[in-house]
């Protein structure tokens, strides 16, 4: 047999009381005398009632529901960024709709469409990079939406990350200031503006700063994964590198692992920096030296920021974007 729906008609029924008690009792209202509220909850609990938030929605045109549109839910530096965005979520009574895109544009537009087709009254965007067609949807959704730990190179849409520039240039100093003149720059895609702007121009200002030429061979694009790392020794030999700079914890891992499968000593024959600081860089032996981002609070901030603009609170024009402070941590791979 289907289970009948029931409605907020059938607890105010069956509590003898009205609707709007029932409403105000749900909402936690304070305004409802204990004995009250207490018959109402019984009723509540024994006819099983859950409030509809569709329906809600449809009354206040809210959802009280926030997309995040998230490119790989097994990654560890995105589920931390997840992690903040919904603790500060549930502190505002908003509810989370989690879609894991792969990273790939089609499926991030397609899931874009099926948040908004959802009536979220906002959007957390984890993507590295922002497509033509996504800023296009972003736009006429007129839906606030928020990036976390990506950045707008247009600087159209609102963000939260780290200064990237400057966190790769004292990551790959520390490695030139230990002797290394074939420093390796390996990284995801160098479509994401973070890899192929940001982080690339940290690596060259550093460079130029030392008098060290830039050398493309030096320059390795590849997956964000253990196994795309695991698999880069023989390449990064033939290059001569003699240290690393790794845009992504997994991708660091495996390029440690590949270069000691290979016999090399890390850190006397080779160094590594990694980026993200996850649970990865203490997991592997040696520990990995890494750059430090507040990955829970950029995630939190990013959500905070997204309620300011989905209550349109006031908001500082300059407020487009918010940095937050970035560290640097040596551990065992680096001298």
């Amino acid at each position: 047999m289907e289970k009948q729906t029931i409605t907020i008609y059938d607890v105010a029924r069956e509590a003898a009381v009205s609707m709007a008690t029932v409403s105000r009792v749900v909402n936690g209202n304070p305004n409802v005398k204990p004995a009250t509220r207490k018959k109402v909850l019984e009723v509540i609990d024994r006819l099983d009632y859950r409030p509809n938030a569709v329906a809600r929605g449809l009354a206040s045109k809210k959802t009280t529901t926030v997309g995040v549109i998230i490119p790989d839910v097994t990654n560890v530096y995105f589920s931390s960024l997840a992690r903040g965005i919904d603790d500060v979520a549930s502190m505002y009574k908003y509810n989370i709709i989690l879609a894991n895109s792969d990273g790939n544009p089609q499926k991030e537009a397609q899931v874009l469409n099926t948040l908004l087709a959802k009536q979220v009254d906002g959007i957390i965007f984890m993507g590295n990079n922002l497509t033509d067609e996504l800023r296009v949807q972003f736009t006429r959704s007129k839906t606030p939406i928020v990036l976390a730990g990506s950045v707008d190179a247009k600087n159209e849409v609102e963000s939260v990350h780290v200064d990237y520039v400057a966190a790769v240039e004292e990551a790959v100093a520390d490695l030139i200031n230990h002797g290394n003149k074939r420093v390796a720059f390996i990284t995801g895609p160098m479509s994401d503006p973070i890899n192929g702007e940001y982080r690339l121009k940290g690596y060259k200002n550093v460079l130029a700063k030392h008098g060290i030429e830039y050398d493309p061979d030096l320059v390795f694009e590849t997956d964000y994964s253990y196994r795309a790392g695991e698999v880069l020794w023989p390449a990064l030999a033939s290059a001569k590198a003699t240290a690393a700079f790794v845009g992504d914890d997994e991708l660091a891992c495996g390029v440690l692992n590949g270069a000691k499968d290979a016999g090399v000593k890390v850190p006397a024959e080779f160094e590594i920096i990694t980026s993200n600081n996850s649970k990865l860089t203490e997991i592997v032996r040696p520990q990995l030296s890494s750059i430090t981002q507040p990955l829970y609070d950029i995630g939190a901030v990013s959500m905070r920021f997204l309620t300011k603009m989905m209550n349109k609170e006031d908001m500082s024009s300059d407020e487009k974007t918010i940095e937050l402070p970035y560290g640097y941590i040596k551990r065992a791979s680096t001298k």
